[in-house]
């Protein structure tokens, strides 16, 4: 520990920044009695610096043993160690030698580091009583006629030594009792209770060697015995109470005589048999007062009220005699129960076109009072209240819990929207009975929309015009309906019937949710000029409803057929000294069009009329034009070098056009095959017999009876697929590339 000090002088006397510090006083030696109170000094020291201790120093960094009864209180420039009080110095439970290491630090960073020595003193203390004398007067009883002998035995010990040797006393010396050396205190005489005093107060010292005592009063009180049996004064045998009585409130008195001591009612002890938990009864007055609180309306009480009681008196604690009454309390109801519902909020839901007058809910059913008898669990709704309330709503009949619809709860009426037709409804259940307990409930009525009017178009019909040349997916125009219901639910569009045609369904399509009609399919004049379709509105309420209107779609006609002409392939020959302004082997064309008339014709050659030879007559105008010769064949002179020609004729339907003008104009066409040849060689003319080609269309269409068409073309091209590859494979194997001949290396042998 020297060593310890020595380096913390060395370290820390002297400070960085050159100021030193050390105590005065210590170290040291000190002592304290034990039980000292808190904040009683135990040394004073001083500190010797050339600067300032820093605060919050100096304090005890560290004891042997570990404890918290020490503390520095500063009051520059001494120093004092004082007890905490926590724990008390008790010399016989703590140690009784603490050191104590104080450390200091001023503000240059110089330390010092002492240790002082507390030793604990041990100081006498009186003996202690280990019972009732302790906290109080001792009160023994001893009936009367009781033998001479032990009446108590003092327990005592001394804090000090509990082997120390105690010395007893008791006074007065004359009352009629001694005490032992061990504290035994006894009777000296057998007592009368009609001749002696009834009660004896006597002091026990306790004393121990060096001189400290302490004292205790003991009361012996004597006790009459008697032979007569104690009788009940009190006549009243039933009694009525109300419930919920609060433990301790006085029910009842209960009175008794002895006639061994009239006078002397603290002898006579009252009792409850069996024990009643619902009451108590004052063993010495015989007061009979509530221990518990009585529930009238808890089991066993809410069918039968009536509590008995056997009240025993008895002339002393233990034997004696005793006597015994029946006594019964009947618990009376009273209003201490509020109405309670099993809810308290409620929502409910109510159709728009629910009737005036109709019942929406019944809060009676929801709430009870559990008070036994009337008129406490009685109980009245009103001040129904809220939004809406007085308008829409109503108890009816005034007092129950029936809530009546009075009011439209309409929910396309502007004034049920502002509110959102919603309503939060107040109403208060309360007693009829005093103390009037009240309990609010609250409803909340929310209207369900019905779905109450149909769809309605914004024209009783509808008229639309598409061209036929409109490819699918055009736009023809749009159907709308509205809906009277609020909130709206949205309105489908369909098309109920009409837009068929050869054998398609429908060639038109309708927006389901806008109403947009539009085309399905390429609509044809010539088929169907006019489409009357009944549109059908359906509203997506729970209960639908649909409405229906009629719409006409005129198919507006255009030039979109093509001229047909017969034949539209033929073969011809003509001699090359065909004379120009003749009928080539008065061959004509014969042309019709379904939307358009012969006028409107007109004949040209697209490609094949090499320097023009041939030429219609009449070229426009007509449905019946001839094949003639324009110009001369010129072989001889180079001009013509070909014998053979392949016109492609276009028939068109424009004839009627103004210039300038736009508008669709449909060709037709129409092959010919002229063979040009020299009159005189053997030359066979083959003509080909006029063939008619009838290319009819049809748009759009499928015919189900022409199923065997794709099949028979699907199995034809796998046939030829398998035909060709038949054939590569045949190819492959019998073309295979001859092996170049090799060289003979071994001469020629001569033959002989």
């Amino acid at each position: 520990m020297d060593k310890l000090i020595l380096l913390f002088f060395l370290l820390g006397v002297i400070g960085p920044g050159g100021g030193t510090i050390f105590f005065v006083g210590l170290p040291n030696t000190s002592s304290v009695m034990e039980n000292k109170p808190a904040g009683t000094t135990v040394f004073t020291f001083s500190l010797s610096t050339n600067s300032s201790v820093k605060s919050g120093f100096p304090l005890i960094i560290n004891t042997s043993p570990l404890t918290k009864a020490f503390f520095i209180v500063s009051a520059t420039p001494h120093y004092s160690v004082v007890t905490s009080g926590n724990p008390t110095l008790d010399y016989e439970t703590v140690p009784n030698s603490f050191d104590l290491q104080i450390y200091v630090e001023d503000t240059t960073g110089a330390t010092d580091l002492q240790i002082l020595t507390v030793q604990i003193i041990d100081v006498n203390e009186p003996p202690v009583f280990q019972d009732n004398l302790a906290n109080q007067d001792l009160v023994l009883y001893i009936a009367e006629r009781t033998p001479i002998g032990l009446i108590y035995q003092v327990q005592v010990s001394d804090p000090d030594n509990p082997t120390s040797q105690l010395t007893f006393s008791l006074t007065p010396a004359s009352a009629p009792f001694f005490v032992s050396g061990t504290g035994t205190i006894s009777s000296s005489k057998v007592f009368d209770y009609e001749t002696d005093p009834h009660s004896y107060r006597l002091m026990v010292t306790v004393k121990d060697l060096p001189g400290l005592s302490i004292n205790g009063t003991i009361i012996v009180s004597i006790t009459n015995i008697n032979d007569e049996t104690p009788y009940f004064t009190t006549t009243t045998t039933t009694y009525s109470i109300p419930e919920e009585q609060r433990p301790g409130t006085i029910v009842a008195n209960i009175t008794a005589s002895d006639p061994d001591a009239d006078s002397f009612l603290s002898t006579l002890l009252y009792s409850i048999n069996p024990p009643s938990v619902y009451f108590t009864i004052d063993q010495l007055t015989g007061v009979i007062r509530i221990a518990m609180t009585i529930d009238r309306e808890a089991d066993p009480f809410r069918t039968n009220p009536n509590i008995k009681l056997e009240i025993t008196v008895k002339d002393s604690p233990s034997g004696g005699n005793m006597n015994s009454t029946f006594i019964t309390f009947t618990i009376q109801d009273i209003n201490d129960n509020p109405p309670t519902c099993t809810q308290y909020a409620f929502s409910v839901h109510v159709p728009e076109t629910e009737a005036s007058n109709t019942q929406i809910l019944n809060l009676s059913q929801f709430c009870n009072d559990i008070d036994v008898d009337s008129p406490n669990n009685l109980f009245n709704f009103s001040g129904l209240s809220g939004l809406g309330s007085n308008q829409r709503f109503q108890l009816n009949p005034s007092g129950t819990g029936s809530i009546v619809l009075i009011g439209s709860l309409d929910f396309e009426d502007p004034n049920n929207i502002a509110v959102g037709n919603e309503y939060s409804l107040t109403v208060v259940v309360q007693d009829i009975a005093s103390p009037y307990f009240t309990k609010n409930l609250y409803v909340y009525v929310k209207t369900i929309p019905v779905n109450e009017f149909p769809p309605v178009f914004n024209s009783s019909s509808y008229v639309f015009n598409v061209s036929e040349l409109s490819p699918p997916s055009s736009k023809i125009g749009q159907v709308y309906a509205t809906d009277k219901d609020y909130p709206y639910t949205g309105i489908t569009y369909s098309i109920a019937t009409g837009g068929s045609t050869l054998g398609n369904p429908s060639i038109f399509l309708i927006d389901p949710s806008t109403g947009s009609l539009q085309l399905a399919a390429y609509a044809d004049y010539e088929t169907t000029p006019k489409y009357i379709l009944t549109v059908q509105a359906t509203d997506l309420g729970v209960t639908s409803f649909t409405s229906t209107v009629s719409v006409t779609v005129n198919i507006l006609e255009a030039n979109d057929e093509k001229p047909i002409c017969l034949p539209n392939a033929y073969t011809l020959s003509v001699p090359v000294d065909q004379a120009i302004g003749t009928n080539i082997q008065n061959f004509k064309l014969t042309c019709t069009d379904r939307d358009s008339s012969p006028s409107s014709f007109t004949y040209s050659f697209n490609s094949g009329n090499i320097n023009n030879h041939f030429t219609f007559s009449p070229t426009a105008g007509t449905n019946i034009t001839s094949l003639v010769l324009a110009t001369p064949f010129d072989y001889s002179g180079g001009r013509d070098t070909t014998w053979n020609y392949n016109l492609r004729v276009y028939i068109t339907d424009g004839n009627l056009v103004p210039p300038g003008s736009v508008t669709v104009i449909q060709t037709g066409t129409v092959s010919l095959y002229i063979n040009v040849y020299i009159p005189g060689l053997t030359t066979t003319i083959t003509t080909t017999t006029p063939e008619v080609i009838y290319n009819i269309a049809n748009k759009n269409t499928y015919s189900a009876v022409a199923w065997y068409i794709p099949f028979v073309i699907t199995l034809g091209c796998l046939l030829l697929l398998g035909f060709l590859g038949y054939l590569t494979y045949l190819l492959i194997k019998h073309c295979r590339c001859r092996t170049a001949p090799k060289p003979d290396k071994e001469p020629l042998k001569e033959e002989s």
